[in-house]
């Protein structure tokens, strides 16, 4: 019997360390990810954009002092480190679970009778000092495999940090542009405004001399209003976005400083790398795999409660009575083995089984939708810079072109040989060409940002 139980304990554990592999890390990303055949320009040898630190990539000084405050002070981010932190935590004590519990667990007592006057009389005194140990051996490595899971938890924790550190610079960069975005369009309608008021009083002169109707004045100063209306939106959208990106900073509102509207030079190729890279640096598939990861260790846990379990467990100490050891045989001392072995669970474990494993499909099936849509991401934010690029060029032709015509139509005018709604119609040609070309290099700009984050990119 003896033997019969050494070879049925061996064949347990040889067939329990099977169970438990370690759990390998996706790393194959689908053929033709980034769907490259429709971006031809598109450099796939150069160097991954998304490997630059958000300082590297985001030069403004007052953008760096932003985008540092709202990493600071930030409340979705803190949180996102107090749950890293609580994970951490969980992961040191499922390493501490290798080791035996001990408990100390002193006892005393007093016996003896009271007198009537309140004395007592015949006191014994007796106490006990154990000292008790209890160390469980999952002969299915469960330890092992609780500790995993427990750092496959810390690895989300840290990868749900980076996502949300990479979503607060995105938003504030973002937010930041929009600023100089706005200011540049208020540059251009005050520029407006001073130009049409010009053309108004011209066209009061030549109908104040007979040359002009006073429908044609009337045109005008209602195109002058027109403008004016479009300054106090863009006004409030400015303050507006100061507010929102104030209420990100967790300051009062204020007035945000920044730079003046910079042309952005639209780049002739840019290099993402190959698609290995992007599951390499995206923060949320980082999460999906280990969140898979996690599932994976819950799958072995579940498997691993059909195995035994051993334990040991042991007291040590002594008793007495009085205040000193007058008695060596008050020692005590206990040691007892357990091995449980589940034969019957009312289904309870072949359920937590089948759960586990579906939990561990889903997780699967949702790596792989989180890949194929960063591809698809990266593929879209790709296409967003190469038409502002295209765009851009045409939006210099088109001003240049609407700039000469609006110049040689006010002039006609001056000369009473060209119409008010001609003049009407070259001035708002050239106001809706400047504030597009200017809306285009923001839509660039903001390209190039979403491509550097869908890249993985400010996780440094």
């Amino acid at each position: 019997m003896k033997k019969l139980s050494i070879i049925i304990l061996a064949g347990l554990v040889l067939s329990s360390c099977g169970v438990y592999k370690k759990y390998q890390s996706q790393n194959e990303a689908p053929e033709n990810l980034f769907g490259m055949q429709q971006l031809d320009s598109i450099d796939l040898t150069a160097d991954n954009p998304a490997e630059l630190s958000w300082r590297e990539f985001f030069t403004d000084p007052l953008l760096q002092d932003l985008i540092d405050s709202a990493l600071v002070r930030n409340g979705d981010i803190k949180s996102a480190r107090i749950s890293l932190e609580q994970a951490q935590a969980a992961l040191r004590a499922a390493k501490l679970a290798y080791l035996p519990s001990l408990s100390l667990a002193p006892q005393g007592s007093l016996y003896g009778s009271v007198g009537q006057s309140g004395s007592v009389s015949g006191a014994s005194y007796t106490y006990s000092i154990p000292l008790s140990l209890d160390w469980n051996i999952g002969i299915s490595n469960s330890v092992t495999v609780n500790k995993r899971k427990a750092n496959a938890v810390v690895l989300q924790a840290e990868a749900s940090r980076d996502a949300m550190q990479a979503n607060i610079i995105s938003t504030v960069a973002q937010a930041y542009y929009q600023l100089l975005l706005l200011d540049e369009e208020l540059r251009i309608l005050v520029q407006t405004d001073s130009l049409w008021e010009e053309s108004l009083e011209t066209e009061r002169a030549l109908w104040e001399n007979g040359k002009a109707y006073s429908t044609a004045v009337n045109q005008m100063e209602s195109s002058s209003l027109s403008v004016k209306t479009q300054i106090i939106d863009v006004k409030r959208s400015i303050r507006s976005v100061e507010n929102s990106l104030c209420k990100l900073l967790c300051i009062t509102p204020q007035t945000i400083q920044r730079n003046a509207w910079m042309q952005y030079d639209f780049p002739e190729r840019f290099g993402t790398g190959v698609p290995a890279q992007l599951l390499e640096n995206r923060p949320d598939i980082k999460v999906a795999d280990h969140q898979l990861e996690e599932a994976f260790y819950n799958t072995a846990s579940a498997k691993a409660a059909f195995f035994p379990s051993f334990s040991l467990s042991g007291l040590l100490g002594w008793t007495n009575s009085g205040l000193t050891v007058t008695d060596p045989a008050g020692l005590l001392m206990k040691i007892a083995a357990t091995l449980t072995q589940p034969i019957f669970q009312q289904g309870k474990l072949k359920a937590q089984l089948k759960i586990a494993q579906l939990s561990q499909e889903e997780k699967l099936d949702n790596y792989v939708q989180t890949v194929i849509n960063a591809g698809n991401q990266v593929n879209e934010y790709l296409a967003d810079c190469q038409t502002a690029k295209d765009k851009d060029d045409l939006y210099r032709r088109q001003l240049a072109v609407l700039h000469d015509a609006y110049t040689g139509t006010h002039e006609l005018m001056n000369n009473g040989k060209a119409s008010y709604i001609e003049v009407l119609t070259a001035q708002e040609s050239l106001l809706s060409a400047q504030l597009n070309a200017a809306e285009n290099i923001y839509n660039g700009s903001i390209a190039i940002i979403n491509l550097y984050i869908a890249l993985g990119g400010a996780t440094k």
